[in-house]
């Protein structure tokens, strides 16, 4: 099934982080100026008198073995990066709270998005895990890195894993990492425009370098809520019209 391409801020406010009327919701998910870290029963906590409903969704992240999984997961939660590549030996999660401003009618939502993180030698020795990791998804990140080709040409392999009735309706967005290694880089632009032309999935990049700010992290957890949102829109309208058709 072909996913809808949507242009960034056509449902939510872009760069919303940026806007004095979102430093209250922020504020929230940083303690210092840092990202805070929340554990699996923990969430942001807001004035009684400020009403924000919290979304939930599963991200399972796909790629070859030290494309930066891992590292990925730490960024996106404003985590300290391992310095040292280790085969991840089972599955990690990490949640990450996300406030967005819904463009439509100024509602705003946290998104909980919780990162599974699973090694590619453990999915091969363990027939268990993929099931576990495809349950209730609503997202997969693919991975590759731009310093290694390999990875890149893997995308297609990671993709048709993940088509077919039993995986349902999932958004699908892919990722290069160490963008900023020019010096290192195996994938040339022109290979990514085609890639995107042929599977109609978006494809952002991120860096290796880390700052403390929201700007390293928001687009591309803009575009993942986006996403998910509209997905989460065409199920609950697709899903009225059923139920309108059975009452006829």
């Amino acid at each position: 099934m072909t996913q809808v391409s949507l242009s960034s801020g056509s449902i939510i406010v872009a760069d919303w982080h940026r806007c004095k009327d979102s430093k209250e919701y922020f504020s929230k998910i940083l303690h210092k100026k840092r990202r805070k870290n929340f554990g699996l029963l923990e969430s942001p906590v807001m004035p009684p008198h400020v009403a924000v409903d919290t979304v939930h969704y599963k991200i399972f992240l796909s790629g070859k073995s030290g494309v930066g999984k891992t590292a990925l997961a730490a960024r996106l939660a404003g985590l300290n990066i391992p310095n040292m590549h280790y085969e991840t030996t089972g599955i990690e999660t990490t949640v990450v709270y996300w406030p967005v401003k819904l463009r439509d009618n100024g509602r705003v939502l946290f998104f909980r998005l919780q990162l599974w993180d699973c090694g590619e030698n453990a999915l091969r020795r363990f027939d268990h895990l993929l099931p576990a990791c495809k349950e209730q998804v609503d997202a997969v990140l693919f991975l590759f890195s731009f310093t290694d080709r390999t990875s890149f040409d893997d995308l297609s392999n990671q993709i048709a894993k993940w088509t077919g009735a039993p995986v349902g309706r999932v958004v699908k967005l892919v990722v290069g990492t160490k963008f900023d290694l020019f010096m290192h880089c195996d994938v040339a632009e022109r290979d990514v425009r085609n890639f995107q032309e042929t599977w109609s999935v978006p494809v952002l990049r991120v860096g290796g370098e880390v700052s403390d700010g929201l700007g390293d992290v928001a687009s591309l957890l803009n575009c993942l809520a986006e996403h998910l949102w509209h997905q989460d829109c065409v199920s609950a309208r697709r899903h009225s019209q059923q139920e309108t058709g059975t009452v006829l």
